[in-house]
């Protein structure tokens, strides 16, 4: 495996998939971030906007600006578009894990708010049973592919997911594509209904706490690539040509050999380019002790920060 060797990270190719990179950071400068930001509690985080960008300060200033462009840069290319990075130590701490991934989506872009939790991030348990109407917290199926923030009137230029708790779990993978890696993205994207004007709203879901209608394009072009917008739970078609469309866009993207399921470790995080990567969750063995906790961030890329 090849490793680039800086004096504050190292960067290699993830051992789950060829397109993420795995970065890992000196854990005595992780250390000393934590510890300059110590003193000042996560209510900080969510109250006062400029405190996320403080934090991004800090970690530049750990890091150095070569991990900065290293993110940045590493999101915006097409041919990679994702990264992991995380906590070894304090793994299981909420307010280094809030720092420290609000460190790292600061360095790129500013977070949505989340209509699901009323912040800037959610975090949400996954459990053997659990009354809610959403299927991040159904435990025991299949999350389907999708990319996030179809049914808002928002831009989402990338997604941040970090497994804060996991307790009694085994399953509950990741499973990730790339665009570039669906066999059949020219035949779907090149479809008359490629740039039909669907119908997206979650309205209907209490949990979600969105009222928007969104009509747009599944499949666009930004930088001189296709790009996709995809949810199916939120997409309502009108006849049943479109219907047909997207069921087999369903079926293609879950049955892809590009499909790739890859594990985490409590602590990490990992950040994907929303326009060209879909993620969902494999299903977990039952156990009624299941429990997990992951944290969820979702926004924009900024030019000057």
């Amino acid at each position: 495996m090849s490793v680039t060797q800086s004096q504050t990270f190292s960067v290699s190719v993830h051992p789950g998939h060829k397109r993420i990179k795995q970065i890992t950071l000196d854990t005595s400068l992780v250390k000393n971030f934590l510890q300059d930001l110590e003193e000042f509690p996560v209510q900080r985080l969510e109250n006062v906007p400029f405190m996320r960008f403080h934090v991004a300060h800090t970690l530049k200033k750990h890091f150095g600006e070569e991990l900065i462009h290293l993110l940045r840069d590493t999101l915006r290319d097409r041919k990679t578009g994702g990264f992991t990075v995380g906590l070894d130590e304090q793994a299981d701490n909420f307010e280094a894990q809030l720092k420290f991934a609000t460190a790292i989506s600061y360095s790129i872009g500013i977070a949505n708010f989340d209509d699901m939790s009323g912040e800037y991030y959610a975090a949400f348990d996954v459990k053997h049973s659990y009354d809610s109407d959403t299927f991040l917290r159904k435990a025991y199926r299949t999350l389907e592919l999708h990319t996030d923030g179809v049914f808002v009137n928002q831009v989402t230029d990338w997604l941040l997911m970090m497994k804060l708790i996991e307790e009694n779990a085994e399953g509950g993978e990741s499973r990730i594509l790339h665009l570039d890696d669906w066999e059949e993205m020219g035949a779907f994207s090149n479809h008359p209904l490629a740039s039909f004007n669907f119908k997206y709203s979650y309205a209907h879901r209490k949990s979600k706490n969105v009222t928007d209608i969104v009509y747009d394009s599944i499949f666009y072009n930004k930088d001189n690539h296709i790009c996709m917008r995809y949810n199916d739970q939120c997409t309502f078609p009108e006849t049943e040509a479109q219907a047909e469309y997207l069921k087999e866009i369903q079926e293609s993207i879950e049955q892809s050999d590009g499909t790739i399921s890859i594990s985490l470790p409590v602590g990490q995080l990992i950040m994907l380019n929303n326009h060209f990567w879909l993620h969902g969750r494999e299903p977990f063995k039952q156990n009624e002790k299941l429990f997990r906790r992951l944290m969820r961030q979702r926004g924009v890329f900024a030019n000057k920060i």
